[in-house]
């Protein structure tokens, strides 16, 4: 994240125009061209460097400015922080036809490695290997410790990943040699500091100590990117140098280098315990050079794992850490995959560091290169990679939403790693409300990693769930922020913080009536019970505002027209249809009309006329009693507004009365639930023998609608039905009909 001012001066470069680039230039010209190198010049190119880099589209220069700057970068006598933004600025305005640049005749190598860089980024392959060769030329002909190579390795780097033929075997050889004197046998005596020449300095001020580990202890053990020291000599250089690009070189080199004999004789050996045993016992000088860098790449790997486990005294050594430990599993991966001797020798390691990494959260982020390697090696490697994974996708997400970097990487390692989940992908499609976490909390820059990710995770079981929850993102991102503000104490904010001063969101999160709707935006696996919590707030919301059903009255009927019978809606339509029921009529609100009553009656009539056509299978199951009952009662409720559908729901009434006296009904339903659809319906049709008392009782006023006639056993409505049932058997011969 950028500080306030450097996102102002970032805004400033953007919207400068291009006359006011044609004056800086000319500025820049003028300074350069009379070889004025002081601050003037210096700020200059700053400004320049800045405004070209700012935007996304190139910028152009003109013509006598790049020349200037050109010439600059060559020229001995310019300063270095010249130089370094000379060659930036040239970098950014890359591809250009204006450069003229070569490296042939450049002997200073840290100018060498400056033009490099800018020729580098005008992406010819033919002049990528020209300046492969110019570096590899330096490079073998300094002594391996000789100053200024440090400057050349970047570009060697580069040029490997761009064009890895360039290199010929003897080249690649030696430079295998290189690295694995620099990775091995680095001083481990500090760098000795330049002395000012004072009368009071003395050589025995400026004798070097031992470098240091993190935790201050003296290192007893060879020198490696962990180690520290108030200065440092040219070879530890090389040695952090030499880590930075050993993954990509070996992986330049290949499973079977064309410097690794005998390959065949030897792959039968891999993976045995004599392969094991040989390998820790050859001596690695006499390997090929290849194999001898591998060698010491592993040792510097492990070293590194034990360096990690020091309570560094330093943030920024902690940091540092983290980083080394990442990159260090990443190389021991590829190392197994090229060698697979490796792997015995690196399972009881990766082993006990994915037990201490899932135990301090401060290394989440080390915990993606061991699910990879287990993901690469895991059969082998005799690992319970379902445990792996299960704690990956389920703690993770959960816990360190917050991050970006964090999030970036994540979903970045589930794309890389599709084809290696096989028989575990049923893990990760089913932590997918976990992984919404990141998008819900980093949109903008995971869009485009999820929209390649999705189409991995979307089975027949999860897309409507997973629809669902795309549309309730902005829930999420909401649940999420009352979670991360919940878990902080408010004497850790500042007053002017939003959250201290109105808590009533946090109120509502720590609520237990809201308790069910935040565990399900905030759940880690797909539960398939969107249409159950949906449905409980469905009814709450009615109740809190009953004229909602009248209002949203065309959304219901899109609703209930859309499940395709009684076995789709589950909990929410037996909720909505209650809702119907209970909350479609002119007492709850005076814009109710007959119409809309006879329409949602024609609607639901139409999915209980299913239920008595459709016969229970192994594809289609018995629709729940609930569904069935609660379809009887909203029906003879409507039917009670309006009275001239009461002969249709008392004929279906009556049918459904014959159809849970059957057998049939019995063996579908169960006889416990047959009787309770017989019971429904029984009393239903003799509540509408009496349709005066049947709209009292299903229509009752706002008044006998509060909660202590729900409550109260003596005016429940169970009771008034029992009641009325009672008096209409004992006296059915007084009524009339």
């Amino acid at each position: 994240m950028f500080t306030a001012g450097a996102e102002s001066l970032l805004r400033q470069a953007r919207e400068i125009r291009d006359e006011e680039l044609g004056r800086l230039c000319s500025r820049v010209c003028a300074l350069l061209g009379r070889e004025d190198w002081g601050p003037d010049a210096l700020d200059a190119l700053r400004r320049l460097f800045l405004i070209v880099s700012a935007t996304k589209h190139g910028r152009r220069l003109e013509q006598p400015c790049v020349e200037l700057l050109q010439a600059a970068l060559c020229l001995p006598t310019c300063p270095e922080q010249l130089q370094l933004l000379c060659a930036a600025a040239l970098r950014e305005v890359s591809p250009s036809r204006s450069l003229s640049l070569t490296c042939d005749r450049v002997q200073n190598t840290q100018q060498l490695g400056l033009v490099a860089s800018v020729l580098l980024a005008q992406g010819d392959r033919r002049q990528v290997g020209s300046v492969g060769q110019c570096a590899l030329r330096v490079l073998e002909s300094r002594q391996p410790e000789g100053p200024g190579l440090r400057h050349l390795l970047p570009v060697v780097s580069k040029v490997t990943n761009l064009a890895p033929e360039a290199l010929h075997e003897e080249q690649t050889n030696t430079l295998n040699r290189r690295l694995g004197d620099w990775l091995r046998h680095a001083s481990v005596q500090q760098g000795v500091a330049h002395s000012s020449g004072g009368f009071f300095s003395t050589p025995r001020a400026r004798q070097p100590g031992p470098v240091t580990e993190v935790d201050g202890a003296v290192a007893t053990d060879f020198f490696t990117v962990l180690s520290t020291g108030q200065h440092f000599t040219e070879d530890q250089w090389l040695n952090v140098q030499a880590f930075s690009m050993l993954r990509a070189w070996l992986l330049h080199g290949g499973p079977g280098g064309s410097s690794t004999p005998d390959a065949d004789d030897r792959s039968e050996l891999e993976g045995s315990t004599l392969s094991v045993l040989s390998a820790a016992s050859t001596a690695s000088h006499l390997l090929p050079p290849q194999e001898r860098l591998r060698e010491k790449a592993f040792e510097y790997c492990q070293r590194l794992i034990e360096q990690s486990n020091r309570r560094a005294l330093r943030k920024a050594d902690s940091e540092l850490q983290k980083a080394c430990l990442v990159e260090a599993v990443l190389v021991l991966d590829v190392l197994c995959r090229q060698d697979p001797s490796f792997l015995y020798r690196t399972l009881s390691c990766l082993r006990a560091l994915h037990a201490r990494l899932c135990g301090d959260p401060t290394c989440v982020r080390a915990l993606l290169p061991v699910a990879q390697f287990f993901l690469h090696h895991g059969e082998a490697a005799a690992v319970d990679a379902e445990a792996v994974y299960q704690h990956l996708c389920t703690r993770i997400p959960a816990e360190h939403f917050h991050s970006p970097l964090l999030a970036l990487e994540f979903v970045q390692f589930c794309r890389a790693s599709l084809p290696l989940f096989g028989r575990h992908l049923g893990v990760l499609r089913s932590s997918f409300p976990n992984l919404f976490k990141f998008l819900a909390w980093s949109s903008p820059p995971l869009t485009a990693e999820f929209v390649a990710l999705l189409p991995s995770l979307v089975d027949a079981g999860t897309a409507v769930e997973m629809l669902d929850l795309l549309l309730d993102l902005p829930c999420l991102t909401a649940a999420l922020d009352l979670q991360l503000r919940s878990s902080q104490a408010a004497s850790e904010k500042p007053l002017w913080d939003v959250s201290v001063r109105a808590a009533g969101c946090l109120e509502a999160f720590r609520d237990p009536q809201y308790q069910a709707l935040f565990q399900h935006l905030l759940r880690a696996k797909a539960s398939g019970t969107t249409e159950r919590v949906l449905s409980s707030q469905f009814l709450a919301l009615c109740t809190r505002r009953p004229s909602l059903v009248v209002e949203q009255a065309k959304e219901l009927l899109e609703f209930v027209g859309s499940l395709g019978g009684p076995h789709g809606g589950g909990h929410m339509l037996t909720s909505v249809v209650w809702a119907i029921g209970e909350y479609l009529s002119v007492s709850w609100d005076r814009r109710c009309t007959v119409e809309q009553i006879n329409k949602f009656f024609e609607a639901l009539e139409a999915l209980l006329f299913e239920v008595t056509q459709s016969r229970p299978s192994a594809a289609l199951p018995a629709c729940p009693p609930q569904v069935i009952t609660v379809l009887m009662t909203t029906l003879t409720k409507l039917a009670s507004r309006s009275q001239d559908l009461i002969p249709r729901v008392s004929l279906f009434l009556s049918k459904m009365r014959t159809l849970a006296q059957s057998p049939a009904a019995g063996s579908a339903h169960g006889e416990e639930d047959a009787r309770a659809v017989l019971t429904r319906a029984t009393e239903l049709l003799n509540l509408l023998k009496m349709p005066s008392v049947a709209q009292f009782v299903l229509t009752p006023s706002v008044e006998v609608s509060e909660p202590r006639y729900h409550r109260d056993t003596n005016t429940a409505l169970p009771l008034a039905l029992s009641t009325v049932s009672r008096l209409v058997e004992r006296d059915a011969g007084l009524l009339p009909g």
